[in-house]
């Protein structure tokens, strides 16, 4: 009887491990990330600080170029501003015409995509990871972040792992967004709710 309750419980135990594993069939990494990569952000923060931070505002090209020089794929036109905070160029995509403001917070451990024409505001935060809590390691999970054309996140908004942005959303100041969001909707608040329809930009 105590063999059967045994097997039963290592039976439950392995369903629920297995479980767990289906339910974030992402990419997974340990907490601390390689000397490459270590070495490689170090790099690119001093490269940043230096030669990208205190850049005045005009001086767009330079600093797609110091982005580009690092792995992001900047479209033309693309604006960042120089107090922007950029975890990894090389995963970062910029569509043409996008623009991202002061001190906006990129924090790509996972790959972030913003389309053409997206305005991403001062002090919102985008973060593509979070971390396995049903793990005993506690391991990082990438989820990469989505944002389609002529976007606009607001001031002090928040995008969460995972999470795709539809052309033409917008999220409203201090929204927070963990879930995808429609095109061509209005949403705001915490959680993020539709309000209304956005006319289409022609």
């Amino acid at each position: 009887m105590i063999e059967r309750v045994a097997m039963s419980d290592r039976a439950t135990s392995e369903r629920a491990s297995s479980d767990r594993a289906n339910r974030h069939p992402v990419s997974r990494h340990q907490a601390s990330f390689s000397l490459g990569n270590k070495l490689v952000r170090v790099i690119w923060g001093t490269t940043w600080l230096l030669l990208g931070r205190f850049s005045p505002p005009p001086m767009w090209g330079w600093r797609r170029l110091l982005l580009r020089a690092f792995g992001a794929r900047i479209g033309r036109g693309a604006r960042v501003y120089g107090s922007t905070r950029i975890w990894l160029p090389g995963n970062l995509t910029l569509g043409n015409g996008a623009l991202i403001g002061r001190r906006v917070n990129l924090y790509n451990q996972g790959t972030i995509r913003i389309g053409r024409h997206s305005v991403i505001s001062q002090d919102a935060s985008l973060c593509a990871s979070s971390h396995d809590v049903e793990h005993p390691g506690f391991p990082l999970v990438t989820r990469p972040i989505a944002i389609g054309d002529n976007v606009w996140i607001a001031a002090e908004a928040f995008v969460g792992p995972g999470v795709t942005i539809g052309d033409g959303a917008v999220l409203g100041a201090r929204g927070v967004a963990m879930r995808p969001l429609e095109p061509w909707i209005y949403y705001s608040g915490n959680p993020a709710t539709r309000l209304r329809d956005r006319p289409r930009l022609r």
